[in-house]
């Protein structure tokens, strides 16, 4: 203590995101949605509400969706962190449901669409795909306000592989 105040300590940790390691001097206090925008230069991942409870910022950590926003970097250390960049496939192709959301116009403004595809990838790929209404229950911790559940609704299907009829009268 020099001026009074706590010194701050830095925390030298490596995360591996999307492939590749990263080794980072953090304050301990650091978000992984933080680290990931910030230190790293991902900006894909998207700032919301800082709560968790947009699902803007989203990203894959062992292969299961987290909100950045509630996950200190610290954390992550030695797991295997995906972002909306990584979903991408070495030659450049998109993800299937980048491709989906794409072809079924599931984003207006654009902002929640990264966190609404990394929780949509998770999804499909947890089994939580087989009707409308359990693709609406499973995407409910992501927001759009724009309004585009239909359609994410019907990106999410198409790549599930299910014709599922719409059940229930309300939107995602």
């Amino acid at each position: 203590m020099t001026d009074g105040l706590p010194s701050r300590t830095t925390l030298e940790l490596r995360l591996r995101i999307n492939g590749r390691d990263h080794a980072l001097g953090l304050d301990p206090r650091t978000t992984l949605l933080d680290a990931l925008r910030e230190h790293i230069g991902l900006t894909g991942t998207k700032v919301g509400c800082n709560h968790g409870t947009c699902g803007a910022c989203t990203v894959h950590v062992d292969g299961r969706r987290q909100l950045a926003c509630l996950m200190l970097a610290a954390m992550a250390e030695g797991r295997e962190i995906t972002t909306i960049e990584g979903l991408v496939s070495a030659d450049g192709t998109p993800h299937p449901m980048q491709e989906a959301f794409v072809a079924h116009d599931a984003l207006q403004c654009g902002y929640c669409t990264p966190g609404q595809i990394m929780s949509a990838v998770s999804c499909v790929e947890e089994g939580h795909a087989r009707s409308d209404a359990e693709i609406r229950e499973y995407m409910s911790g992501n927001l759009c306000r724009c309004g585009a559940y239909p359609n994410i609704v019907a990106a999410i299907r198409e790549v599930a592989g299910t014709s599922a009829a719409p059940s229930g009268g309300r939107s995602a």
